[in-house]
C-alpha cells in the first residue's frame, strides 16, 4: 500500500507530476464518509493509526472493508508485509482472505518452481541428481493447497499463501 499520494500519471504536463488527493483525503472527510466509518476512523486514532494510511485504505478498498479488515489488515501487512498482503486481496478478489494470512505466509519467490523445489527440500532429502520439473510439481500437486499471489515487483514477486 502506497504512502502518501500517488501522483496522477494522467496529469502529465510539461514533463512535471502533478498529485491529485482523493476527496477523502480532505480535511472534511468527516462530512465525506459515513458515521460507523467516522466512528472506527476515530477509534483507531486514538490507538495511535496514521489517519492518512486509513484514508488511503478506504480510497483503495472500500468503508465496509475498513471497518471490518482494517486492523487485521495493519497487523498482517506489518508482519509479513503489505505487498503480499495486497498480492493476496488482488488474487483472490476480496479482503475477508487477510485473516490470519501471516500464518499462513510460506514467503516470497521468483516464481512458483521456486517454491516447489523450496518446499519439497524442506520435507524430504530430494536427491541432487534427479532432474524434476518443479514447475509441473507445483501445477499438479501444490496449487490445490496453496496459493500463489504475484506483486508485479522484479524481484521476487511470487507471494506463496497454504490454503489450509
Amino acid at each position: 500500500m502506497w504512502r502518501g499520494m500517488r501522483p496522477d500519471l494522467s496529469l502529465h504536463t510539461s514533463n512535471h507530476f502533478t498529485s491529485q488527493m482523493s476527496v477523502t483525503l480532505t480535511a472534511n472527510y468527516k462530512e465525506v464518509l459515513n458515521a460507523v466509518t467516522v466512528e472506527k476512523i476515530d477509534e483507531l486514532i486514538d490507538e495511535n493509526y496514521a489517519l492518512d494510511d486509513m484514508l488511503e485504505f478506504i480510497d483503495e478498498y472500500n468503508e465496509n472493508d475498513f471497518v471490518a479488515y482494517y486492523e487485521e489488515y495493519v497487523r498482517c501487512g506489518e508482519a509479513i508485509g503489505y505487498e503480499a498482503v495486497d498480492a493476496l486481496i488482488g488474487e483472490m478478489g476480496c479482503m475477508s482472505y487477510i485473516e490470519d494470512c501471516d500464518e499462513r505466509y510460506q514467503g516470497f519467490y521468483n516464481d512458483e518452481a521456486e517454491f516447489a523445489e523450496d518446499y519439497y527440500n524442506q520435507i524430504m532429502d530430494v536427491p541432487d541428481g534427479l532432474v524434476i520439473d518443479w514447475e509441473a510439481t507445483y501445477d499438479s500437486n501444490l496449487r490445490y493447497d496453496f496459493t500463489s499471489c504475484n506483486d508485479g515487483s522484479s524481484y521476487r514477486p511470487v507471494h506463496i499463501f497454504r490454503d489450509h
